[in-house]
């Protein structure tokens, strides 16, 4: 399983038409793919707990993908073993009037992860380069200076939002937080098949959107919008990996992996404790073992 391959060059052009949704090798049983994740959720939970503590670091996790690509159950299967204390999930959906009333990074920085934390965020600001590029109107919303009209939207506008991007990102980096990004590449076949099961199946009707229907319309708008996402912001300090997502389980291997190489890297451990702790516990532990 060879995860480097998901990596994606900075400035180099993406074809997503070209690249696998599907695993490239044959895989493994489901019973030895699931315990192949068990074992890494394992190591990633012990690193969490070390980073926890150590609260000097902390991990930033982006998931985009289209509709259906399988982000919540990504979430789910691999944080499944960490602690919660140090773990927080955010899921950004329309801007409020008072987020509205700043630029649209303003409310993913509030929610940058603190000294210690793994924040994901399910969807993020590249929502600002990708539904409102595909929506262009809702750049309108953001009552921008000098952009009046529509047509002032234009390719120029979208590469300097790709550089404030990066430069957020840099920031972010340099004052401790490490990115991971990851496109949940799915082929549009597998997410007609996921729309139907959200109908046929009761225990899923809770996630079905009519929306998410309407936005199938834009597939190919989405696909171009994203090929120039993965171009322009997959930087050396924060990378896009794309994940091939229509085996559900394959995706989650390869992300857990990923985090967990990324975890090893960032090598949390636990605080030392000074002499003086240590004598404070020696005597503690005589006045606990008494009371026994």
């Amino acid at each position: 399983m060879n995860w480097l391959k998901c990596k994606v060059s900075h400035g180099k052009d993406v074809n997503l038409s070209k690249m696998d949704t599907q695993a490239e090798e044959k895989l493994p049983s489901v019973d030895h793919l699931k315990q192949m994740l068990e074992k890494d959720i394992v190591e990633i939970a012990e690193l969490q707990n070390k980073l926890f503590a150590q609260s000097r670091a902390s991990l930033l996790i982006i998931l985009q993908g289209m509709d259906s690509a399988g982000k919540d159950g990504t979430i789910k299967h691999i944080m499944s073993g960490v602690n919660p204390q140090g773990v927080w999930v955010y899921s950004f959906k329309h801007p409020s009037e008072l987020e509205m009333g700043h630029d649209y990074l303003w409310r993913h920085a509030q929610k940058l992860p603190e000294h210690g934390q793994i924040t994901i965020f399910n969807r993020s600001h590249y929502e600002n380069v990708l539904i409102s590029k595909v929506h262009p109107e809702i750049v309108m919303a953001e009552r921008l200076p000098d952009i009046e009209r529509i047509d002032k939207i234009d390719k120029k506008f979208w590469h300097n939002r790709y550089k404030q991007i990066n430069h957020f990102e840099k920031s972010t980096v340099e004052n401790g937080t490490q990115l991971l990004k990851f496109f949940l590449h799915i082929s549009k076949e597998e997410q007609c098949k996921r729309f139907l099961e959200r109908i046929d199946e009761k225990e899923k009707h809770w996630k079905f959107s009519s929306s998410d229907i309407e936005e199938r319309k834009y597939w190919a708008d989405y696909k171009k919008a994203y090929e120039k996402v993965l171009k322009h912001t997959s930087t050396k300090i924060a990378p896009w990996y794309v994940i091939p997502a229509d085996n559900k389980l394959y995706a989650h291997l390869l992300i857990g992996r990923i985090i967990l190489e990324k975890l090893r890297e960032m090598n949390p451990h636990f605080p030392p404790i000074s002499s003086k702790e240590k004598e404070l516990m020696k005597e503690a532990k005589e006045k606990l073992k008494k009371e026994k």
